[in-house]
């Protein structure tokens, strides 16, 4: 609204003689012997404006009063006093950087993956809510959470002395940090990486914490690569949709979905390098305890109990270390555990109890992994 005030000196020149004499009535005392009020301070002035300037721009019209030009003439002033000074303009610069700050700070966790972007490859893009990962013309369907999560889903291939075991990853940086299963990784002596777009990596144990049955692995020679974004667990409620992503037996990219079915299951594991999972002998499950029971095998002597997350996303050999993902493609969940009714391994199947370690657990243990782990 600036466009309405005029230049210091163009008040004196008029296009008519008229124009110039209601000018000079207005700007006049009606005596001259009469004292002249008191000038307004700018501050007044300015609120003056303000209440009355109620008029459409477009039209040009910005004075609520009928005169209008009354609050466009100069207020009196004393005999030899300087000429006003002009109003101040508003700084637009630092107007527009202070509500870019603000929109900033309203997006909250949404900014996770420019903030990656701009600082580097070490940046986990994390949300302290559920943002939308999927787009708006596939959110809520299977597919849609598929195609937006999939690239971030790693197949891992570990060998040790116990044999070879199959499990999944998520990749958390562009750089190649990838967190899956203690239980994938343990003692592996050589770890071989796929990724959705069929590239092969070699990679090196980062971290692991074994009462957590989390690790992190780091791909060699790796950049540019599909970072998942990881969500709030904390969020979840039963009956929420979910989808899984790993590479069950071996077959890369699997997708199921299903409900979350339980919160807070207190479910124990072995921290026993030993009882590994496996794909080529024993179960060829990774074995686990639920309520005093013992399921897929032995558990061993050495355990550690933790909450997660149960769906009925059909889970199997080769899921561990792989995604539980919401609808709108963040991971609340890495999978670790299933139960099957059968120790076979050729006639295991899901039973529709799976069990996810909460993303907020895996948050919060990530600098702990980064810095080598612990509970080894």
């Amino acid at each position: 609204m600036t466009e309405s005030f005029r230049r210091d000196g163009e008040y004196e020149q008029y296009e008519t003689p008229l124009q110039g004499a209601q000018q000079q009535h207005a700007s006049s005392p009606v005596n001259p012997e009469w004292p002249p009020p008191p000038a307004q301070p700018p501050q007044a002035q300015s609120a003056a404006f303000a209440s009355e300037g109620a008029g459409s721009y477009g039209g040009g019209s910005y004075g609520g009063n009928d005169g209008g030009t009354a609050l466009l003439t100069p207020p009196p002033t004393e005999p030899g006093a300087p000429a006003h000074a002009p109003k101040k303009r508003a700084r637009g610069p630092l107007a527009l950087l202070a509500a870019v700050a603000i929109v900033a700070a309203a997006i909250g966790g949404g900014t996770a993956y420019g903030i990656q972007e701009l600082t580097g490859n070490d940046t986990v893009a994390s949300s302290s809510t559920s943002t939308n990962v999927v787009p708006s013309s596939a959110k809520g369907t299977v597919a849609g959470v598929a195609k937006a999560v999939s690239p971030s889903i790693v197949e891992i291939n570990a060998t040790s002395n116990a044999g070879q075991s199959t499990g999944s990853g998520v990749i958390i940086t562009s750089g190649g940090e990838i967190i899956t299963n203690n239980h994938v990784v343990s003692g592996a002596s050589t770890i071989k990486v796929s990724t959705s777009n069929g590239k092969s990596y070699t990679a090196k144990v980062v971290g692991t914490d074994s009462k957590k049955d989390l690790a992190l692995i780091k791909l060699e020679n790796a950049s540019g690569l599909s970072v998942a974004t990881l969500g709030n667990s904390d969020g979840v409620q039963v009956g929420d949709q979910v989808v899984a992503i790993g590479s069950p037996e071996g077959l890369t990219g699997t997708v199921t979905s299903g409900i979350v079915s339980a919160l807070n299951r207190d479910v124990t594991v072995s921290t026993d390098e030993g009882q590994s999972q496996g794909q080529g002998g024993g179960s060829g499950q990774w074995p686990f305890e639920f309520g005093g029971r013992q399921f897929n095998g032995d558990t061993g002597s050495s355990t550690t109990t933790y909450k997660a997350i149960q769906t009925d996303a059909s889970l199997n050999p080769g899921n561990s270390g792989g995604a539980l993902i919401d609808m709108n493609g963040n991971i609340i969940g890495i999978n670790s555990a299933m139960y099957s009714a059968s120790s076979d391994s050729s006639t295991a199947g899901s039973a529709g109890l799976g069990f996810s370690i909460p993303i907020n657990t895996v948050k919060s243990d990530l600098a702990t992994l980064r810095a080598g782990g612990t509970g080894n």
